[in-house]
This record gives C-alpha cells, sequence and structure tokens, in this order.
C-alpha cells in the first residue's frame, strides 16, 4: 500500500516500541565526535505541514491496517496473526506501514519525535504538533524526544511547562560527559554548566529527563576525572534516568581518526569496569534509576533506584572483578556474542564449555588476538 512518510536513522533503545515522527531532520549540531550517525547530513527543520501530512499518513495506515484484521477474522486488533501477515517475505507492504503495525501490535502507546534535538523548534510550532499528535493518536500515553543541553539551557522553564502540557513528556540528553576538558577534546559543544542549566531547567518543568552517559569516553587519560566530574553534574542535576552507553571508536569518526594517531588511547572493558564503578560510587543525594540498556555495556546488571540501588550494583562490578582472568574473557565473548546477559549466565554449564573452549583455542593459536576481535565485533552494534 502507497502510504510512506518519513522516518529518521534513531532513536534511543528505551524507545523500540515507539511511533517514530519526523520533527527534524539530522543533527543541527552534528559535530560530536564519537558520532557518525548525521554525517555529511544537512540540519532542516521540516515544516509543519509536512509533518502534519505525516501524522495523517499514519491514520491512513491504521485504518487500513485495522480493515486488514477485520478481513482476516481478528475484530480489528493486532494480532500475531495481522503481523505475520504484514511481515510475510510475500507482502508488499512497505518499512513505515510495518513500524506503525508493529507500533500497534506493541499497544500504540508512546511517541518519539525525531531526529537529534526536535526542542530547537520553535516552541511555538512545536506546540501544535504535540496537540495534533494526541488528538489523531488518542492511545498515546508517552511523547518523548531528543534535546541538547544547551537548547534545553536556552529554553524557558515556562516554555518547557508549555511543552509538558502540550504532551511532552520525556527528554533524552547525551550528556556524555561532565568534565569540561573532555567535552572540548569530543567537541560536544556544550559546558558542564550547561548540562546543570539544561538539565535542571527539564526537571523543574516537571518533563522526564534521561541523560546519557559515555563510559570510557575519556580514555586512559581522563578516566577518572571522567568519572568524577561526571558523577558531580549528574547529583546537581537528580534526573529520572541515567543510562550508560560504553565507548566504542566506530570507524569513520573522528574518535576512531584521534585514536589511530594515538591521541585517543581507549580503556579495557575491565578499565571501563572499573570507571563505572567509580562514577556510581561518587553519585550522592539523588533519586535516579540507573539503567544499562545496550549490548555495548558489558555488564547490563548495573541498574537500579538510587539511593537503595547502589551498594546492589557496586556488588555486581566486584562479583565481575572478582572473577578469574579466563572467566572474565568467557564472559566478555558470551556477551559480545549475545549469548550472556547477566553474570550468572556463567552458571550455563553447556555454554560456559562451548566458550571456554574458544577461549583455550586462541590462546594456543593467537595470545591477545580474542581482545582485538572482540573490539571489532563491537563495530556491528552502533
Amino acid at each position: 500500500m502507497d502510504f510512506p512518510f518519513e522516518q529518521g536513522p534513531i532513536r534511543p533503545p528505551s524507545e523500540a516500541k515507539s511511533l517514530l515522527i519526523r520533527a527534524t531532520r539530522n543533527c543541527p549540531w552534528n559535530k560530536c565526535a564519537f558520532c557518525n550517525s548525521y554525517r555529511g547530513k544537512k540540519f532542516e527543520l521540516r515544516s509543519l505541514d509536512e509533518i502534519f501530512a505525516d501524522i495523517h499518513k499514519i491514520k491512513e495506515i491504521i485504518t487500513h491496517i485495522k480493515e486488514l484484521s477485520w478481513k482476516h477474522g481478528e475484530g480489528g486488533r493486532v494480532t500475531d496473526k495481522v503481523i505475520r501477515l504484514i511481515f510475510s517475505q510475500e507482502s508488499s507492504y512497505h518499512d513505515s506501514y510495518r513500524s506503525v503495525a508493529a507500533w500497534l501490535y506493541f499497544g500504540g502507546e508512546s511517541v518519539f519525535l525525531q531526529d537529534a534535538n526536535s526542542l530547537i523548534m520553535r516552541t511555538d510550532d512545536l506546540v501544535p504538533v504535540l496537540n495534533e499528535i494526541r488528538k489523531a493518536f488518542p492511545s498515546v500515553t508517552r511523547i518523548t524526544s531528543y534535546c541538547r543541553s544547551k537548547t534545553a539551557a536556552r529554553k524557558s522553564v515556562e516554555e518547557l511547562k508549555r511543552l509538558r502540557d502540550a504532551g511532552l513528556s520525556r527528554i533524552h540528553i547525551g550528556m556524555e560527559s561532565g568534565y569540561d576538558p573532555l567535552l572540548a577534546f569530543i567537541r560536544k559543544g556544550v559546558t558542564a554548566a550547561e548540562h546543570i542549566k539544561g538539565g535542571r531547567n527539564v526537571v523543574e518543568a516537571g518533563i522526564s529527563l534521561s541523560e546519557y552517559v559515555i563510559p570510557g569516553l575519556g580514555g586512559v587519560r581522563w578516566t577518572q576525572e571522567h568519572a568524577r566530574e561526571t558523577a558531580r553534574v549528574i547529583n546537581e542535576i537528580n534526573p529520572d534516568f541515567i543510562r550508560l552507553r560504553t565507548i566504542h571508536a566506530v570507524p569513520g569518526t573522528d574518535l576512531h581518526e584521534k585514536m589511530l594517531k594515538g591521541e585517543f588511547v581507549p580503556l579495557t572493558d575491565n578499565e571501563i569496569v572499573t570507571e563505572i564503578r567509580d562514577f556510581i560510587e561518587n553519585l550522592e543525594g539523588i533519586e535516579s534509576t540507573v539503567v544499562s540498556d545496550h549490548i555495548l555495556n558489558l555488564l547490563e546488571e548495573i541498574q537500579g533506584k538510587l539511593p537503595d540501588a547502589k551498594e546492589q550494583m557496586l556488588r555486581v562490578i566486584d562479583r565481575y572483578l572478582a572473577l578469574s582472568p579466563q572467566n572474565q574473557l568467557i564472559f566478555r565473548l558470551g556477551r559480545r556474542k549475545g549469548c550472556y546477559r547477566s553474570l550468572d549466565d556463567l552458571s550455563d554449564s553447556g555454554l560456559y564449555n562451548s566458550l571456554k573452549k574458544t577461549v583455550e583455542q586462541y590462546e594456543v593459536t593467537a595470545p591477545g588476538q580474542l581482545d582485538k576481535d572482540l573490539f571489532l565485533m563491537m563495530h556491528d552494534y552502533i
């Protein structure tokens, strides 16, 4: 069916079940050394007419999907049967149609505004977009967006409250670090003080705030400063969520070039785990929820609501660090292959012995090569 609408390239992992509506194209900053999501692409504000047209196309798709459901005896519900029909190899439904079907299948309750910084739109333009989304899709209970700290710092609390009242319920901000020399090194275009100002504005406006932190971003040079200054800035904000995103220098990024030139020396997996421990140890006086929801993070179990879960998260880290070097390698291999999600998975003897055999073969035939291959495996997760 010919109901295509425009979608951008990325969204946060926590928005996997959200409908993606593109309010802006690409990134207005687009200079961060670690990012290549929008490299070579021009930032554009979409017109309200364009955005509203996409919303109306989505409504048409919803109508068609419900008609398909009725036709196949599913009573208008998006069931497994309807999903199989839409996603089958024989079907001719395009990606945007399928994305709406998946959204309905998961409840049709959340919307994510793309791309990298939708709040750069004038508040007087963004409010009508939010209103139109809520009008068009009554099932929606949550609307979220990325935003830069600098943008949030420039918006008044009153403007952010207007956006909240219009339906904006969560903002995702890529803090990355709270250490000014490192922020300058990665060309983040923001200072620790602006991170604090922007984050506090969002919190004061009553909008849920997710701050993203990148363990390992400071490399060997700034690991301690990165951990402790980032914790200090987070403590000043007290966001709802602290989301960990372990650094990986992707080929094609400026950070990868810095690595090749020796200007950035990456930490090992174990050093990053130790840095995360330092970071969590220095989180004080806040009630944020720490989340480790990405495959690049070695320890997915580092999660929980502060302050109560702090000691439990530190115990997870200490448990990993107490493993023998061989078992650490086995766990790292299992994690990067997608076999392991928690340290308890090491108790699966069949899987453990299979991974152990691989580790031992590496040790005999190519000592040191496994670390290099594990690094290359991480390319696939960006």
